[in-house]
């Protein structure tokens, strides 16, 4: 089984804590916190890379200045995690340095994830961290959020830290003890190998009073993962040594695990983005890409969707809408309204010595 050999195919763990893990009457509880601490400690001094990543600034912040979280405005919200932010971290860096370990923290945005240079920039630095032997602590920046630029929980976030940082298991802790296929069930399923819809509708649902994430924002975080070939437990974060178990390979928690696959960093950055917009292209196009593995000319594209500059990522849909693929598409959407269909010397013609080949080049495109 899997689980058996986890502990030999792990190097760097990602462990996301949520809000309702580290609260008790709407508070930060120092208890809560030095137990995860204690935990993750032991993985570190085991040989794991160890990155947390924590939710709990909002909350943090409205239980510090004792305000209701119900019906506040987004610049409310910001500022009690600029209050709850200071609070929270500084809370993890007394418990790590009563264990002998510095923290560093590092606050991220969709945007950053978007922006090549910006994403190995924050690779690097987390990178640097861990070289120091110190541990990242990972929150979204909700001090400067809007929804544009908004990852909109911490599953999520927790999911493009793995792919950021290139991790191999997310381990999320909460007070979920694992995905139930039903819930008469006595025991979460053990391994799922593949997101179906039934996963899906069966994960529907929002988080508790003081998380964004529910069951539904783990199991896309999962297949987001899946399909770069990493793995992902969700766990109760309640329960002692919860981590060990997991790393012992017990039975704790539902592991998420798909096929090995083996994509290259820009690849996976590629899969992770936001598309910006679309084109769709028809049935031979779709064979060229899936099975000739030739890259996206003009000539096989039938419609533009939405509005994007030469650099953005959009996604390739079929003629029904469904996904075919995403890259990074060397024309802004009103020259591809332009030429879609044409040749490539018709092209030339058209925009004059302006232009590209293909539309998306293979090395820049993920199937999906």
């Amino acid at each position: 089984m899997i689980r058996s050999e986890l502990a030999k195919q792990v190097k760097r763990i990602v462990i996301k804590i949520g809000s309702s893990s580290i609260t008790d009457n709407d508070k930060i509880c120092t208890e809560k916190i030095f137990k995860f601490a204690s935990e993750m400690t032991s993985l570190k001094k085991s040989g794991y890379d160890v990155i947390l990543v924590t939710s709990g600034a909002i909350s943090s912040g409205a239980g510090h200045l004792n305000i209701n979280r119900d019906k506040l405005t987004i610049p409310e919200k910001q500022a009690l995690a600029a209050v709850g932010q200071t609070l929270l971290m500084n809370e993890y860096r007394e418990s790590f340095a009563k264990l002998g370990f510095s923290v560093g923290q590092v606050l991220l945005t969709e945007d950053d994830m978007r922006h090549r240079r910006r994403f190995l920039n924050a690779r690097n630095a987390i990178n640097a961290l861990l070289d120091m032997n110190v541990i990242p602590v990972i929150n979204e920046n909700d001090t400067v959020v809007v929804s544009e630029i908004k990852f909109g929980d911490n599953d999520t976030l927790s999911a493009h830290v793995l792919n950021l940082i290139e991790g191999d298991l997310l381990i999320l802790l909460s007070d979920i003890d694992g995905f139930y296929n039903d819930l008469k069930d006595p025991e979460p399923l053990y391994e799922i190998h593949k997101i179906t819809e039934d996963i899906k509708s069966k994960s529907g649902g929002t988080g508790s009073a003081h998380g964004t994430g529910g069951m539904i924002t783990k199991i896309n975080a999962a297949e987001m993962i899946m399909k770069l070939g990493g793995k992902m437990i969700i766990a109760d974060g309640k329960k002692p040594d919860i981590l060990a178990k997991i790393m012992n390979g017990e039975r704790v928690g539902t592991l998420f695990a798909g096929e090995s696959v083996k994509v290259p960093g820009r690849k996976k950055w590629i899969s992770m983005r936001k598309p910006k917009g679309s084109v769709i292209i028809d049935d031979g196009a779709v064979k060229a890409l899936v099975s000739g593995k030739k890259s996206l000319l003009a000539s096989g594209i039938i419609d533009v969707n939405g509005r994007f500059d030469m650099g953005d990522i959009i996604e390739i849909l079929d003629i029904t809408s469904s996904g075919v693929a995403k890259g990074i598409v060397n024309y802004k959407s009103e020259e591809l309204a332009i030429i879609k269909g044409k040749k490539t010397k018709e092209i030339k013609e058209i925009l004059g010595s302006e232009f590209f080949d293909e539309v998306i080049n293979r090395d820049d495109m993920v199937i999906l």
